[in-house]
């Protein structure tokens, strides 16, 4: 079913299942409301919807449809899959309309459409914001790949343009979100220093242009964000920015650069940049809005744990794909952590909003701190910067079961997994091996396994042992009772667990 130049709204799997198998072509936009990014998409969307009228264009509320952003495993917004003959044949994540553009074409239109990443009625029918902004990405797309890189392996072009960003001022910022409205805690972190630094700076919002944000990754050999720059120089990420404001160092290269720095409070004068949005140097706001009770249980709340996640849901029962995706990363990373479901409370759902300057959920806290939902928590945790975070902090990941086995098992040269203990065994096997090395005058450590079912369980796994007791020498299996007692009978027992 094509869209007739309609984009269609989808509120089911089973509907979006059923539009996407009876179109030739189909488009299937994944959107938020809290995203700006995403409204700017779709406005170029809805055009597209016109161009291509015998393509099905649909939406889809991201954390409205947790299962259908689940099945196309949707984790950041906004993401566009492509369809032909009900098969998705590609994908597109971030706002880049020229992209956009080229990939409907390619699916719904012919050769000569997909030419030009701004449809004839693109310009009729667009306003002029929006065809700007296409017009501008598609010849920058086009352009690219006639371009030799360079060194650092940019374009050329986008190598300048990356060069005029970081000496558009003198202190300059590269973040996600802006400073009125971060959207990650160590952004949110730099503009703070900033602001208490008394320094006027531009910024830029990585998060509505990927290509200065994959450019800046090889342009500064730094691969995180924020990057803070002075004099087009970088001066580092947040951990280092933090560091030298603590000890004064921030504040000497101000200085050493001539940067003027105005009484705390002053307001910083506005950076533009005319070729992507940029932010105001940084003022952020206390939480309004909030009375004293509720902001001291939402501050209770983020710090009940060193690493608090608020979810829609539980850990075990997640009720968005964006809340399980998280608990997820979590659980690879092996951290131990706690949950608020906010689908149980709506003062917390609606006040953390406000307290975090954070539309959307989940979010997750690191020691009270705001670090970011689902998008961020995920590029953090495929880069390792998460791993890295929360080394930082201090949070130490859980040992495994494996990594708790094999610290047992080595815990003495001689050890015994045994029921009960030397002193007082459980069972006349146990009972018979303790005997056998105290016989043979072998020192050795015990683990009673009655004590730990994890262990017990998992023992018999680890070692592909199944029952007890269990005997290790430096490590290594030697086995179970018989095998013990036919040792101690041949002599082999007192050489064996002395070579």
């Amino acid at each position: 079913m094509a869209s007739g130049g309609a984009v269609r709204e989808v509120g089911s799997k089973a509907e979006l299942d059923a539009a996407v198998a009876g179109a030739r072509a189909a488009a299937v936009h994944f959107w938020a409301g809290w995203c700006e990014a995403s409204k700017q998409m779709d406005e170029v969307f809805a055009h597209l919807a016109v161009d291509f009228p015998h393509a099905a264009f649909l939406r889809v509320e991201a954390e409205e449809q947790p299962e259908i952003s689940e099945a196309y495993g949707v984790s950041a917004v906004p993401y566009f899959v492509f369809c032909k003959e009900g098969k998705t044949v590609d994908t597109l994540e971030g706002a880049n309309p020229a992209s956009l553009a080229n990939k409907v074409a390619k699916i719904a239109g012919p050769a000569s459409v997909a030419e030009s990443a701004v449809p004839a009625s693109l310009g009729v029918a667009a306003g002029p914001a929006v065809l700007e902004k296409v017009q501008e990405l598609a010849q920058r797309n086009g352009s690219s790949g006639a371009e030799v890189p360079n060194s650092d392996g940019l374009p050329d072009s986008l190598n300048k343009r990356l060069e005029q960003l970081v000496n558009s001022h003198p202190v300059f910022l590269f973040m996600k979100g802006t400073p009125e409205q971060p959207r990650c805690g160590f952004s949110r972190k730099v503009v703070d220093i900033l602001k208490k630094e008394g320094v006027d700076f531009g910024s830029f919002d990585i998060l509505m242009d990927n290509d200065v944000r994959e450019g800046m990754k090889k342009f500064s050999n730094w691969p995180t964000f924020p990057q803070l720059y002075c004099k087009g120089e970088l001066v580092g990420g947040c951990d280092i920015v933090v560091a030298m404001h603590d000890t004064g160092e921030l504040k000497d290269v101000f200085e050493e650069h001539n940067i003027p720095l105005k009484p705390q409070g002053s307001k910083s004068v506005e950076a533009v940049e005319p070729e992507a949005p940029t932010g105001k140097g940084g003022v952020v706001s206390e939480p309004v809005g909030l009375t004293d009770a509720q902001k001291a249980r939402l501050d209770s709340l983020v710090k009940s744990s060193p690493v608090m996640v608020f979810i829609k849901g539980s850990p075990e029962e997640p009720k968005c794909g964006f809340s399980g995706k998280l608990v997820h990363i979590l659980k690879q990373e092996n951290i131990p952590f706690s949950s608020f479901d906010i689908l149980s409370d709506d003062e917390v759902r609606q006040g953390l909003k406000i307290f975090s300057n954070w539309p959307s959920y989940p979010q997750l806290y690191i020691n009270g701190e705001l670090v970011g939902g689902s998008d961020i928590v995920m590029e953090m945790h495929k880069s390792g910067e998460l791993k890295k975070v929360l080394s930082e902090k201090g949070i130490v990941p859980k040992e495994t079961l494996e990594e708790r086995l094999k610290a047992l098992i080595s815990s003495a040269p001689v050890m015994l997994f045994m029921k009960g203990t030397p002193d007082a065994p459980r069972c006349g096997f146990s009972s018979k091996v303790v005997n056998a090395l105290k016989k043979e005058g072998i020192s050795f450590g015990s683990f009673d396994i009655l004590s730990d079912e994890e262990v017990r369980q998992g023992l018999k796994t680890y070692s592909n042992w199944p029952t007890f007791p269990q005997l290790y020498y430096k490590s290594e299996l030697i086995g179970g009772c018989d095998i013990i007692l036919e040792m101690e009978k041949s002599g082999e027992l007192k050489s064996t667990l002395s070579e």
